[in-house]
């Protein structure tokens, strides 16, 4: 019952984090290893436990999306490709190779997080450039060059938003923040649905633990993010680093 409560509220705050701008299972992920989930289980689990909250976070984000151009759609589909390539790939990956990559997975994506500032203060700068129409070729070269890094989404998701947000920096939408934020969430439903679609028959999904991990994530995704949003970004930010890299830090030591 404890454990319950306690995958609840960590759904939640990661339902609440993705929703204002990912990096949310740097903080579940740890919390499904403390709570005895092996790293290979924890990993699989989490696209059942991340997707109601995505979902509940891309229907709050649904006034935004539409006013998407529909050409930036098309960055969907290597999303979609790369996600079952990954998972694919999540398959056939050994416990004991797991192992071996998760200190190194989880450290890519803390960095990540950490370096997402720079992100938003790169997009902010593209935004501010001339506006430009949406040229369908370039978003045809961004889409192939986006299709590893949706590889690695649907292997281990974790930091993928902010790989989406790059990308989207390097296109001509031009819009507001909110607007590449509805496009970012609506591409990492895609990813943990894919993702759960063709590591169902695995048998390594928990959707006990998943799924109220996952209600807590609903909450988090529509409502959470309001008040994510009033904490001290720099105290969140700094929590979440501390965390991400603690726990790369004890699966390195306890793997090498």
């Amino acid at each position: 019952m404890l454990n319950d409560l306690i995958f609840f509220i960590t759904g939640i705050a990661v339902g609440s984090m993705n929703a204002v701008a990912g990096g949310g299972m740097l903080v579940g992920f740890p919390v499904m290893l403390a709570l005895g989930m092996p790293p290979l289980v924890a990993n699989i689990t989490a696209n059942v436990a991340v997707l109601p909250g995505n979902l509940g976070a891309a229907y709050s984000y649904r006034v935004y999306l539409r006013k998407v151009p529909k050409a930036y759609l098309l960055l969907l589909v290597p999303a979609a490709v790369g996600a079952a390539g990954g998972a694919i790939l999540l398959r056939h990956t050994s416990f004991a190779a797991f192992n071996h990559l998760i200190p190194l997975l989880v450290l890519f994506a803390v960095v990540l997080f950490a370096l997402q500032p720079f992100l938003y203060k790169e997009l902010h700068r593209h935004m501010q450039s001339p506006k430009r129409k949406a040229d369908i070729k370039s978003l045809v070269i961004i889409s192939v060059a986006l299709l590893p890094f949706a590889v690695y989404g649907g292997y281990f998701g974790a930091g993928f938003g902010f790989i989406m947000l790059a990308f989207l920096g390097f296109t001509k939408l031009h819009e507001h923040l909110h607007r590449m934020n509805a496009l970012r969430t609506a591409t990492t439903v895609i990813i943990a649905l894919i993702s759960v679609i063709f590591l169902y028959s695995t048998h390594l999904i928990l959707w006990r633990e998943g799924l109220i991990m996952g209600a807590g994530g609903l909450i988090g995704g529509y409502y959470g993010a309001a008040a994510v949003q009033r904490m001290s970004p720099q105290t969140l930010r700094t929590c979440v680093i501390v965390i991400g890299f603690s726990t790369a830090a004890y699966l390195g030591a306890r793997t090498y």
